[in-house]
């Protein structure tokens, strides 16, 4: 669904950028609940990129609710009237066989998602501009992290973000060092 989605939404309708799906992405994975609401921080920016006669916030708030609803709706409705079945269709063969099939494709695009958010994240201008060191850093370390040491991902994650909010910072107030020389020159004028 979230490959689906990001596709659709950034290149398709273009609603959003890429760097925004990431964006959205980074923060489901930040906050608790289901993964799958992501889907309404896509329609939170469609509204907010498109209003369409409408305010920005109001358009963007409408988005958000309106794709909260119709990616739960089907769902409930699929298990309201499915429930009852369940233990009949359990033994068959035939579907045990195409859910079988169904996993192995969901891997796939789970590996496609990750190869096209990896791409959006280290090589944030494409194939033709610069790497993100720092991304691609990071991204290495928080594999050899869950991978070889077995580390817990939500800690992974926290350290994660801690680190780029300290390298933000950093950033930040080096903007506003000034040397001695440049204290002086100010002064004498």
């Amino acid at each position: 669904m979230l490959a689906y989605v990001t596709q659709a939404a950034t290149g398709s309708f273009g609603w959003m950028t890429k760097a925004q799906a990431v964006d959205g992405l980074a923060l489901a994975e930040t906050t608790p609940g289901p993964l799958i609401m992501v889907l309404q921080f896509v329609g939170f920016m469609a509204g907010w990129n498109n209003p369409q006669g409408m305010s920005q916030t109001w358009s963007a708030v409408t988005g958000a609710l309106v794709t909260t609803y119709v990616t739960f709706l089907p769902c409930f409705i699929s298990i309201f009237l499915g429930a009852p079945y369940i233990e009949v269709l359990r033994g068959n063969k035939n579907l045990t066989g195409a859910l079988s099939g169904v996993t192995a494709a969901v891997v796939g695009v789970v590996l496609n998602r990750a190869l096209v958010f990896g791409a959006a994240v280290i090589l944030p201008q494409g194939l033709a501009g610069r790497v993100d060191w720092f991304a691609a850093v990071m991204s290495v370390a928080a594999f050899v992290a869950l991978y070889k040491f077995k580390a817990e991902v939500l800690w992974v994650v926290l350290a994660g973000g801690l680190i780029g909010l300290r390298r933000g910072w950093r950033r930040q107030s080096s903007q506003y060092v000034i040397s001695a020389k440049e204290v002086t020159d100010q002064l004498i004028r």
